[in-house]
């Protein structure tokens, strides 16, 4: 059984940074692509970033380009995006997606087969 389990968020004052990781069980997701999206109260899903199975050329939200990295180690089967600069915008529950479907959308939710239960990332001002 699939499972993506994410961690690392938490309240963080703005300007501050936090770490997310999505660790995934139950098969290698070495050759699939990975996302992070988020969904804020009251909000739809909004993607954060992408990133393939080399971990070359990562696409990221224009909300978040220069703030936020998306990384992963296929030997821990797992993905991170690091958070810096945080934003009370920023606010939201973080998802971690894996396994796009070859030619689809990066940014849209659809697109990827499996699914974290999400972690709650709050920023204050």
């Amino acid at each position: 059984q699939v499972q993506l389990v994410e961690s690392g968020g938490g309240l963080v004052q703005a300007g501050g940074s936090l770490r997310l990781s999505c660790a995934a069980s139950g098969r290698s997701f070495s050759s699939a692509a990975m996302g992070w999206f988020r969904q804020a109260p009251g909000k739809k899903c909004e993607f954060v970033a992408h990133i393939n199975w080399n971990g070359a050329s990562p696409d990221y939200a224009d909300s978040v380009k220069g703030r936020f990295t998306i990384s992963r180690d296929n030997a821990k089967n797992t993905v991170y995006l690091q958070m810096n600069s945080l934003k009370p915008e920023d606010t939201a529950v973080y998802y971690c997606a894996a396994d796009r479907i070859w030619g689809s959308s990066v940014d849209e939710p659809s697109s990827y087969r499996y699914w974290g239960q999400g972690t709650q990332v709050t920023v204050s001002s």
